[in-house]
Order: structure tokens, then C-alpha cells, then sequence
């Protein structure tokens, strides 16, 4: 959101007004802008041609029309028609994590295959105008942002062409019974009514540690500082939770806390602003640790998380 959007659209200022429809407008241009310069980016700094994306995998919650953000981006892309397309959509925060996985499995099971994911996010959907009634919107205004991202994942990379920094090894994704009303939101007339439970950081609380550990045990390790971590920072709350639960050291979350003070949250995208942060550091050689875990949570409440191997 911002004032050249307001000035364009003055009926967002006015609680109340039915704006579903200029909402999904700005929304539907603007994901197809960010999703398109992230993955310029992405395949420029790859270097291999565009015709060798063999799959797309596309995350967005606030892309909602047909076709999908995922036709429409394949197409200004110039990727083959024979591209194969999954869009992950209404998944929030965890969705970027989902998409790794998704990514990860695509290119398992097709040899040779590269796996383009484009996540590309708004918060126009959800922005209200302020309201002395609603104080907690301005805390939300100021964490959660707009942007994109984009990665390529393959398997059996082309050393002379290719320069990877993450073994994606195992996978995991478990939802919390009962959680379902803790990330909450639905679309209706006047934009999106998204609402975060407070008991959230302590909902994640009560099951992280049996969630890592099972990813953990694949490898044997079994102290978590130990390990590198690359978690979805949904905010300052989560991220203090979660390192003392874990008896992290202090630095575990740099790079996860780097990220939420640069971006904020940007829903599905932020996971991978994180390793984009945690490659900078693997390069310069200054992570010890050969394995780690990236993390992320969205509604459900839904964990997702996976075990990586760092490529120095």
C-alpha cells in the first residue's frame, strides 16, 4: 500500500466500502510485477537458459482470479508452454517453506528437471484504514510487507554451470489440532479480514521441539545448537520464543532477525529472504555447522520445515 495508491483509490480510506474488486486489481497487476522482476533475477543469476525450466511452482495469498498468476507469469516469462505449473495458494506464512518441499519433491522425481518458485505477495488485500477502535492495526501495518523472491531447484547440479548452496535432504509439514481460529482470515467485500491469534509464539511453542527432533533424527544429530537455522521470522515474539524454548545460542536467529528488520513480514516470501541472507554467510565460510533447519509456520497451525546441508 501506499499514498499513490490511496490518491488513485480514495474509497480505501472509508471504513466500510464494499473494495474487493479494486483490492483484486491492484493486487493481480502488482504480484505479476513483483513476481516477474524476482524472477528475472533468479534466472539471470542462474545463467542457463529459460528454456531448461522444466517446472513452476507459484505462492501467493493474495492472487485470486483465472488463469492463475501462475499461467500469466510462465507466459511474460517466456517459459515453454509445456512447463509444467503448481500454484500453492492461501497458505501464508509458511507457504515459501511449502514451496521448497514442493520444489524438492518435482525435482526427486524428474531427473533433470529445474524447478522455478516465484512467491510474490501484497498486503493491499488486507489493509484497512486507521481506527482509534483498532490500535493492534497499526503494529500489524508495520510488520507485515509487500514483495517477491524466487529460487531454482534441481537435482544432480552442472558444476560448471550451476552454483548451489543448500542440499534439500528431508521434509516435514504437521498441523496443530485445534489451531485452526489462531491465523484466521477470510475475504469479504470490504478486502481480506485477517486476524493472529496472541497465543500464536506459545502455540509454536508447545510442540517445536518434537517437531525439529524428528527432523533432526534422520542425521543423528542431537543438540540444537549444532545445527544453522533459517526460521520464517512471523515476527519479534516467535523468534524470542523459539530461542528460548530451544536454549538457542544468540546468534542462531541473526539472519532470520536480520531479515524481519530489513522486510518485515512478507508473508511466503521472507523464508527465502532468510537464505538469501544464510548463502551470504555460507560463502563467506562463516557458518560451522554442516547441517540446519529452515522453519516456517503458517494457518493451520501448520509447521513446515526441512532438513538442509550447507554447500561451502
Amino acid at each position: 500500500m501506499s499514498k499513490e495508491l490511496l490518491d488513485e483509490h480514495p474509497e480505501l480510506k472509508t471504513e466500510g466500502t464494499p473494495t474487493l474488486t479494486p483490492r483484486l486489481d491492484i493486487c493481480n497487476a502488482a504480484v505479476l510485477e513483483l513476481g516477474a522482476a524476482a524472477a528475472h533475477a533468479a534466472l539471470g543469476e542462474w545463467g542457463r537458459p529459460v528454456a531448461d525450466i522444466t517446472h513452476l511452482v507459484y505462492i501467493s495469498s493474495t492472487d485470486i482470479r483465472l488463469p492463475g498468476g501462475d499461467l500469466l507469469l510462465a507466459t511474460r516469462l517466456g517459459l515453454p508452454p509445456n512447463t509444467v505449473r503448481t500454484s500453492l495458494l492461501l497458505l501464508g506464512c509458511s507457504g515459501g517453506a511449502a514451496g521448497l518441499r514442493t520444489a524438492k519433491d518435482i525435482a526427486e522425481n524428474n531427473p533433470g528437471s529445474r524447478v522455478l518458485v516465484i512467491a510474490a505477495e501484497t498486503t493491499v488485500l488486507g489493509f484497512r484504514p486507521p481506527s482509534h477502535d483498532r490500535p493492534y492495526d497499526l503494529v500489524s501495518a508495520a510488520l507485515f510487507g509487500d514483495g517477491a523472491s524466487a529460487a531454482i531447484i534441481g537435482a544432480s547440479p552442472i558444476r560448471a554451470e550451476e552454483d548451489p548452496f543448500l542440499e534439500l535432504e528431508f521434509s516435514r509439514q504437521e498441523f496443530l489440532p485445534g489451531t485452526d481460529k489462531v491465523i484466521h482470515g477470510k475475504i469479504a467485500e470490504e478486502g481480506s479480514d485477517f486476524k493472529l491469534g496472541r497465543d500464536l509464539p506459545e502455540k509454536i511453542e508447545s510442540r517445536i521441539e518434537g517437531f525439529c527432533r524428528t527432523l533432526m533424527d534422520k542425521v543423528g544429530i542431537k543438540e540444537f545448537n549444532d545445527l544453522f537455522w533459517a526460521v520464517h521470522p512471523g515476527g519479534p515474539a516467535i523468534l524470542n520464543r523459539l530461542e528460548v524454548c530451544l536454549e538457542l545460542e544468540p546468534d542462531k536467529l541473526k539472519i532470520s532477525r536480520k531479515a524481519l528488520m530489513s522486510y518485515g513480514n512478507v508473508s511466503s516470501n521472507t523464508i527465502f529472504y532468510v537464505l538469501e541472507y544464510l548463502r551470504d554467510e555460507l560463502k563467506k565460510g562463516a557458518i560451522r555447522e554442516e547441517w540446519g533447519l529452515i522453519l516456517a509456520f503458517g494457518p493451520g497451525i501448520t509447521f513446515e520445515g526441512m532438513l538442509v546441508r550447507g554447500i561451502n
